[in-house]
């Protein structure tokens, strides 16, 4: 398949428009994301601090990156709580008293 002939979709980031090729099923993922990486770069370019886009996307995702690090340690830690849980739960149900 040529460039030419791949499907692309159009999104904004910070007030500019980028051509990204996004085969269509994908298309409601893809404008997603590129709304939450916009609120990112828009809250840090509000800000003031940093003015170079290249910055302030570099900026985003780093805190994207954090998130999503944070998220996973999260879930982890989930995990491992409900292993510990289904572990003394098997154990108590094998303790048990049979009728």
């Amino acid at each position: 398949m040529s460039d030419s002939s791949r499907p692309t979709i159009e999104i904004t980031l910070l007030e500019r428009q980028y051509v990204i090729a996004c085969p269509p099923d994908e298309e409601s993922k893809l404008e997603r994301a590129a709304r939450y990486l916009d609120r990112a770069m828009q809250g840090i370019h509000a800000q003031g601090k940093v003015v170079d886009r290249e910055k302030v996307a570099i900026m985003a995702a780093l805190n994207i990156a954090n998130e999503l690090l944070e998220t996973q340690d999260e879930q982890r830690a989930h995990e491992q709580s409900l292993s510990e849980l289904s572990q003394r739960l098997e154990k108590a149900l094998a303790d048990a008293p049979s009728r």
